[in-house]
């Protein structure tokens, strides 16, 4: 980290939920910048899954004209774990974002996204899933803007939270400033506890409150990962996911 580069704080909006006592050492101005050449498609699969201490990745997609950019990844680990996206779309761009946080003891794992919607006709949503437990914090901030010509914009975000036991907390900031006229913008959060009622009916069929508990979790997560079509690595970051969820059954 640059010695002139001071620490954030919570009175920051992208760190209100965040764990900043936990960024001493982490170089916060390192950003990986992509660009997505007009017509190409870009997709990419990251995790989080192996470190106890605090994970910090910073990725800045430019999209051009009629790309196409995609962006998994699932965040089981560190005791901060956190993944920030700025993207900027241009003309008829596309970006999608499936993220997952698993997570207990007093860790904090979150997705903080920041969308342009620079151009007419560009499109966005974003589906993140946090399940947590013991006193784990799940969070999602996610800022959506769509400048003055950018017409025919539609963008969407879906956060939902399970909380697995008591003491666990999940946070969901979606924030819209649209100067367009013409536009579709959505947003929706969600937070709760898993269903008893699906929960009493498997184990009338004879699964063990572990497996019931599982299944659940696994078509909870599943959400995040639907847009994704390369089978394998749907498979891939399920498994990473599901791992994290079975240290905790």
């Amino acid at each position: 980290m640059n010695a002139l580069t001071a620490l954030p704080t919570r009175k920051d909006e992208a760190w209100r939920y965040s764990a900043v006592e936990a960024l001493a050492g982490a170089d916060l101005d390192a950003w990986r910048a992509i660009d997505v050449p007009a017509g190409e498609s870009y997709r990419e699969c990251l995790t989080i899954e192996n470190s106890e201490d605090t994970e910090l990745r910073r990725l800045r997609f430019s999209v051009g004209e009629g790309a196409q950019c995609e962006l998994f990844a699932v965040i089981a680990a560190g005791k901060l774990g956190r993944i920030e996206v700025e993207v900027r779309l241009a003309k008829g761009a596309h970006f999608e974002l499936g993220g997952v946080t698993l997570g207990g003891r007093d860790t904090v794992r979150e997705f903080v996204t920041h969308v342009i919607h620079a151009e007419p006709e560009a499109t966005s949503n974003q589906v993140v899933r946090a399940a947590h437990w013991g006193k784990g914090t799940g969070n999602f901030l996610g800022q959506i803007d769509v400048v003055r010509d950018a017409q025919k914009t539609d963008a969407a975000q879906s956060f939902k939270g399970l909380l697995l036991e008591k003491g666990a907390s999940v946070n969901a900031v979606p924030q819209l400033e649209i100067f367009a006229d013409d536009v579709k913008c959505a947003h929706g959060a969600s937070v709760g506890q898993l269903d008893e009622a699906a929960r009493f009916y498997m184990a009338a069929r004879g699964l063990s409150p572990e497996l019931s508990r599982r299944l659940l979790v696994q078509a909870f997560i599943g959400d995040a990962f639907v847009a994704l079509d390369d089978e394998a690595e749907r498979e891939r970051l399920m498994g990473i996911a599901l791992a994290k969820l079975d240290l905790h059954l």
